[in-house]
């Protein structure tokens, strides 16, 4: 059995950086659709983001040296997406934010009223959020959504620690707030 997919990712960038670069490719397997779902938060179009994210692996691989193997390999990777879209952003600062298509994120429900409801409480999440400063929407997606602990978020946004905390309260407060002024 081939070992390589049962390696850690950090085990894997520290082969990458030692020459054997075919083990590359279980690095693309494993943040492949992660990373997509993270750009579906930045970009509409399917096609933007695939071109996004092969930019993203194509610099990961080529800056694989300046990963230092003593932190967790998530982050690092994750920063270069984050630079990524938000380079496309700028550049396409006429289209607006879509950070979250939460159709994807919402599992099968056993009743079909209870159903009913998580959809329209998506529906309602979904239009508050994409009303939130791009700044909590980020942590609310890194963290909720991505799984990302505070210092992994810190590393990702390059802010302090406190900051991340800060700014999730925040992000929650202002959604509870404009959740229930709505509901």
């Amino acid at each position: 059995m081939d070992e390589k997919p049962e390696m850690t990712d950090e085990a894997l960038a520290h082969k990458v950086q030692s020459g054997d670069s075919s083990v590359f490719g279980v690095i693309v397997e494993r943040y492949a659709e992660r990373l997509t779902r993270y750009g579906r938060r930045y970009l509409a179009r399917e096609e933007d983001i695939e071109d996004v994210i092969q930019d993203v692996f194509l610099r990961a691989y080529e800056n694989i040296q300046s990963y230092n193997r003593e932190y967790r390999f998530s982050p690092w990777i994750y920063r270069i997406a984050h630079n990524a879209f938000v380079n496309v952003l700028r550049k396409q600062s006429k289209r607006s934010f879509e950070f979250f298509d939460f159709d994807t994120l919402i599992s099968p429900l056993r009743h079909p009223e209870e159903e009913v409801g998580m959809l329209q409480m998506t529906e309602l999440l979904e239009e508050q959020l994409n009303t939130l400063a791009p700044k909590y929407r980020e942590v609310i997606i890194l963290h909720y959504y991505e799984n990302l602990s505070y210092e992994e978020i810190a590393e990702v946004l390059h802010v302090p620690i406190g900051t991340v905390g800060v700014r999730l309260k925040r992000a929650r407060e202002e959604l509870k707030k404009r959740v229930h002024t709505t509901s």
